[in-house]
């Protein structure tokens, strides 16, 4: 799909970078309005930047589990969410008409969870307990993509301490951990405050990547001393209060939330344990999420040109391409050749790139054309056994996609540039 590729790939409608080149590369495959196939190399990347959440989640004592996607009404109307969240929650009845809604998130579900866990005590909080599944919401206009869609995957967090001072304080472990992704990512990302919406609580920050695209105003201190969306501030803020410089307004994409509950939720379910005085006590409670569909087309968004993809790196579908000789030039056998040898002693030398890596062996396409095509689906790195392959010694082209630059490197130097590259 090319050109004025709308919303869901038709003529006409808004589109955005991410989307149009997630569509042009054949990355995603949309369904229905906010609903799209993940293809291939959108899972693989997918899979890596989950994998990099696990890392980052149990850094802080996270465990993972699974809930289920249809929650029920029950649940819901006991929180009063079922009427404040309106038509946004998906709702469906089963064949004895009892009510249940598609999760849009898992307070209710996971609270009552652990409410049901009889003599739970003191000495086994803080619990901190997490799943990156499927949700849904029925978004009135879905639109970029898997920027605003109906159906998308998340990771989400809840946390159970003994005390509002330790639930305090997992909140900032929590932020920190999301800080440390997202630099891992190499995202210039923000963390503003926040309002806490329909999920509630006292304290809230959102993890924001400013792009024009975005649909959160944010209000910024040029010194960085201060941040914050703009809908917490009533138009009454206008400086910074530490600075006093005026605040500068930009647009950003929200690929984090975090909430500090208090016992919101745990008061509904009554979700207690027993205090080290054997007294019941509610918990106090977190709930952290990451987009992770969302932060996969933000990522694109806003390190892509307008022409390639550039990936964060360590999340890449696939971190090297390589390119052999057109098929019928002069260097084909010899070029052919020599790459075979190369991808072996990387396979040797550097095991943990042998299942990122992909051979373009289309050889009836020029190089020019290979390489164009290796640019639009966004390899960090192609190897290419062009015109120089054939010099004593061999000279093979590689193209550092995200550095914007080629280097002309011997199979020695190729390997010893590579044995930098990280994957999760």
């Amino acid at each position: 799909v090319g050109g004025q590729a709308g919303s869901e790939g038709r003529p006409g409608e808004p589109t955005c970078r991410s989307q149009r080149l997630m569509l042009q590369a054949g990355l995603i495959h949309p369904t229905s309005p906010g609903c799209y196939c993940y293809l291939p190399p959108t899972v693989r990347a997918m899979e890596k930047l989950i994998k990099v959440m696990d890392q980052e989640m149990q850094a802080v004592g996270g465990q993972k589990l699974n809930l289920p996607s249809l929650c029920s009404a029950e649940l819901w109307r006991a929180s009063g969410r079922w009427d404040q969240m309106g038509p946004e929650l998906f709702r469906l009845q089963d064949r004895h008409n009892h009510g249940y809604c598609l999760g849009p998130t898992h307070e209710e579900l996971v609270t009552a969870l652990v409410a049901s866990q009889s003599g739970l005590s003191y000495r086994q909080l803080p619990l901190r307990l997490y799943q990156v599944t499927r949700k849904f919401r029925d978004e009135p206009k879905p639109r970029f993509g898997l920027l605003r869609s109906r159906e998308f995957y998340m990771k989400d967090m809840y946390t159970f301490d003994a005390s509002e001072q330790a639930a305090r304080r997992t909140y900032e472990q929590v932020c920190h951990t999301y800080c440390r992704l997202f630099t891992r990512l190499g995202l210039p990302f923000v963390k503003v405050r926040a309002a806490t919406g329909s999920i509630g609580g006292t304290t809230s920050h959102e993890f924001q990547l400013p792009a024009d695209v975005g649909e959160d105003r944010l209000a910024l201190c040029p010194q960085g001393h201060f941040a914050a969306n703009v809908e917490m501030l009533n138009g009454e803020q206008t400086s910074c209060p530490t600075c006093g410089e005026k605040l500068t307004e930009s647009k950003g994409i929200e690929v984090g939330h975090t909430f500090y509950l208090g016992t919101k939720y745990s008061s509904v379910a009554n979700a207690v344990f027993s205090s080290a005085q054997n007294k019941p006590q509610l918990a106090e409670m977190g709930c952290y999420g990451l987009g992770v569909t969302r932060i996969l087309a933000a990522s694109i968004e806003v390190l892509s040109t307008e022409d390639s993809i550039r990936w964060p790196s360590l999340i890449a579908p696939y971190q090297l391409c390589f390119i052999p000789p057109k098929r019928g030039s002069k260097e084909e056998e010899e070029g052919a050749a020599l790459l075979e040898q190369v991808y072996d002693d990387l396979a040797q030398a550097l095991p943990h790139l042998a299942g990122d890596s992909v051979l373009d062996d289309r050889s009836q396409l020029t190089i020019g054309k290979r390489l164009k095509d290796a640019k639009r689906l966004g390899y960090p790195y192609v190897v290419v056994a062009g015109k120089r392959v054939c010099e004593d010694p061999p000279v093979f082209e590689v193209w550092n996609q995200n550095a914007s630059e080629v280097l002309f490197l011997s199979k020695e130097g190729v390997i010893e540039l590579l044995s930098k590259v990280q994957v999760p």
